[in-house]
């Protein structure tokens, strides 16, 4: 199967809300803070600084991620890939695009919220190299109660 990750399109707006709200219902609920972001990705994460990311097999999107700007680096959030199309490598392309888009963009770290209930999505940013660090109090999600992050080494 060829997977193209491609970057950001108005016309994919949609995709992003339906990939994201697809997996948010299976295991969580759409929180407020998530159906604010997901109606508005060009202010809420372009605007912002950050990217967001589609894979695309043929011309089917059936994947995305963004990378959120924080003050020290960024958080990759909004990883989804369709249930139609799990167990083929997607979440490992989007994962591996994204931290190479974070260190191009002159980033040092990357982070993510999580739950640990995802044992699977857990296990692949072990493999990435994500480490869990203390989980803020702050966190916009209520499902959250893990924090990992990446450091990239310095050049």
């Amino acid at each position: 199967m060829n997977i193209e990750i491609i970057n950001f399109e108005p016309k994919y707006r949609d995709n992003f809300r339906i990939l994201n709200e697809e997996w948010l219902q299976k295991y969580f609920v759409v929180e407020s803070f998530d159906q604010h972001q997901l109606a508005n990705p060009e202010s809420e994460i372009l605007d912002k600084g950050g990217k967001i990311f589609f894979a695309k097999a043929g011309e089917q999107i059936v994947g995305t991620a963004s990378l959120l700007k924080e003050h020290d680096g960024y958080e990759l959030a909004k990883m989804a890939v369709t249930e139609a199309f799990k167990g083929h490598g997607i979440g490992n392309l989007l994962m591996k695009h994204c931290i190479e888009e974070a260190q191009k963009l002159g980033s040092d770290k990357v982070i993510l919220l999580s739950n640990r209930s995802l044992v699977p999505a857990i296990e692949m940013y072990k493999k990435f190299g994500f480490t869990e660090v203390p989980v803020d109090e702050n966190t916009p999600y209520e499902r959250c109660n893990i924090k990992m992050g990446l450091h990239f080494p310095k050049n």
